[in-house]
């Protein structure tokens, strides 16, 4: 018998766990109690403080990928990233906290260049990869997934289109990768940005930090994932158009049934 089909990802659960929890814990459980008393503020059950706040934060994208490979038998390109990147922020945030409780003052930089280090790679990688067979383009967005690849690349062999064919994903492969450099110049200006004012010796500096990094996070998902969404749906009708005229096949029939 053949093997079960894997489970999807559900985009909303991952949306959830990776993005809008984490910024909820650390915008409403950074704060410290015993700090809140001694300002004269009321401490309320569910300050847990900024420590326990990130650690929490970080756990549940970590818990999320490990139970996603579990669940699908095999690793996630989105996952392993998701990994990595909460793994520098979780290193980076604990290097730029001071034993006493305040905040390196440099902490608005270097957690900018963090946030454009991941898109810039990225970039670079999906540039090199289009040099191959097998350019990146064809992992994220033109795969067998989306589009019926052995049809379109049996009516490419028929009408000996190779060369355009080629050239289509490569152009596409590189507005990509031009998508990712411009997040990573977004994500190093947003932090700059929302770091700006922030006072590193503050008593209370370990708390704005996670509260500007749950700011961040969100912003982040909101002015650079929507544009990019929306570079995607460029390459997508520039793809569609390329290969219509390629294969003389129609958008029905280029693409899956949903």
């Amino acid at each position: 018998m053949p093997d079960p089909k894997p489970k999807q990802e559900h985009p909303l659960a991952n949306i959830l766990v990776n993005v809008l929890i984490p910024v909820l814990i650390l915008s409403f459980l950074s704060k410290d109690p015993d700090l809140q008393v001694k300002l004269g503020k009321t401490a309320h059950f569910w300050q847990i403080g900024p420590l326990k706040a990130i650690v929490l934060a970080l756990l549940l994208p970590i818990g999320y990928g490990i139970w996603h490979f579990i669940q699908t038998r095999k690793g996630n390109f989105f996952s392993v990233l998701g990994l990595i990147s909460v793994a520098l922020s979780g290193g980076l945030t604990f290097y730029l906290w001071n034993a006493d409780g305040t905040v390196k003052p440099d902490a608005g930089l270097l957690y900018g260049v963090k946030e454009g280090l991941i898109p810039l790679i990225l970039a670079v990688a999906i540039l090199n990869s289009g040099r191959t067979e097998n350019p990146l383009i064809r992992v994220f967005l033109y795969n067998d997934t989306l589009f019926d690849i052995p049809k379109i690349e049996s009516k490419v062999a028929e009408k000996m289109t190779q060369s355009g064919y080629t050239d289509l994903q490569a152009g596409a492969n590189k507005i990509f990768a031009a998508s990712f450099i411009l997040s990573a110049f977004m994500n190093v200006g947003l932090a700059l940005w929302f770091f700006r004012g922030f006072n590193s010796s503050a008593p209370d500096a370990l708390e704005n930090y996670n509260a500007i990094v749950g700011k961040l996070h969100f912003a982040g998902f909101a002015a650079i994932g929507i544009p990019l969404m929306g570079i995607l749906y460029l390459i997508l009708n520039r793809l569609l158009k390329g290969l219509r005229e390629l294969t003389g096949l129609t958008d029905e029939e280029l693409m899956l049934p949903r």
